[in-house]
């Protein structure tokens, strides 16, 4: 694979660095207003979808176990999240959003605008070819 370098391409992937730069602004300003950080934030949001594993979080985060072990612990403490044993296998525990947790992230993924509301400009099919064309660049096509 050939790494390309003309002006379209060196532009694009500016552009991509923006959008990411002012995605992360943002979310650490919603993660802000309910006194989490980035990183809980983004747990929270996680663990509200289904209870987890802590090593699957890590994978996901891409960060090691023992930062995400920190980061529960943090969680738990504020009534956010809980661990529990794994149904399917009592010697792993799962970490899961409590009902406050549950709604904190709700409360926060609805904050965030600043995708939605470009995106709104956007036609169903504009945005059809955006999504599929992310998904080709991450291989999911």
């Amino acid at each position: 694979m050939t790494t390309r370098t003309d002006p379209l391409t060196l532009e694009v992937v500016e552009l991509i660095g923006t959008v990411v730069a002012r995605y992360h602004e943002e979310y650490d300003r919603a993660a802000a207003e309910h006194s989490l950080t980035g990183a809980q934030a983004r747990v929270l949001g996680l663990l509200a979808l289904e209870p987890t594993p802590m090593r699957k979080i890590a994978v996901k985060l891409k960060c090691e176990p023992s930062n995400v072990t920190g980061i529960v612990d943090r969680l738990e403490t504020r009534g956010l999240v809980e661990r529990r044993p794994d149904p399917a296998d009592r010697r792993v525990k799962l970490a899961a959003a409590t009902e406050t947790g549950a709604r904190t992230a709700r409360e926060l993924r609805d904050s965030l605008n600043f995708a939605r509301e470009p995106l709104a400009g956007l036609s169903d099919g504009e945005r059809t070819v955006l999504r599929d064309l992310l998904r080709r660049m991450l291989g999911e096509a």
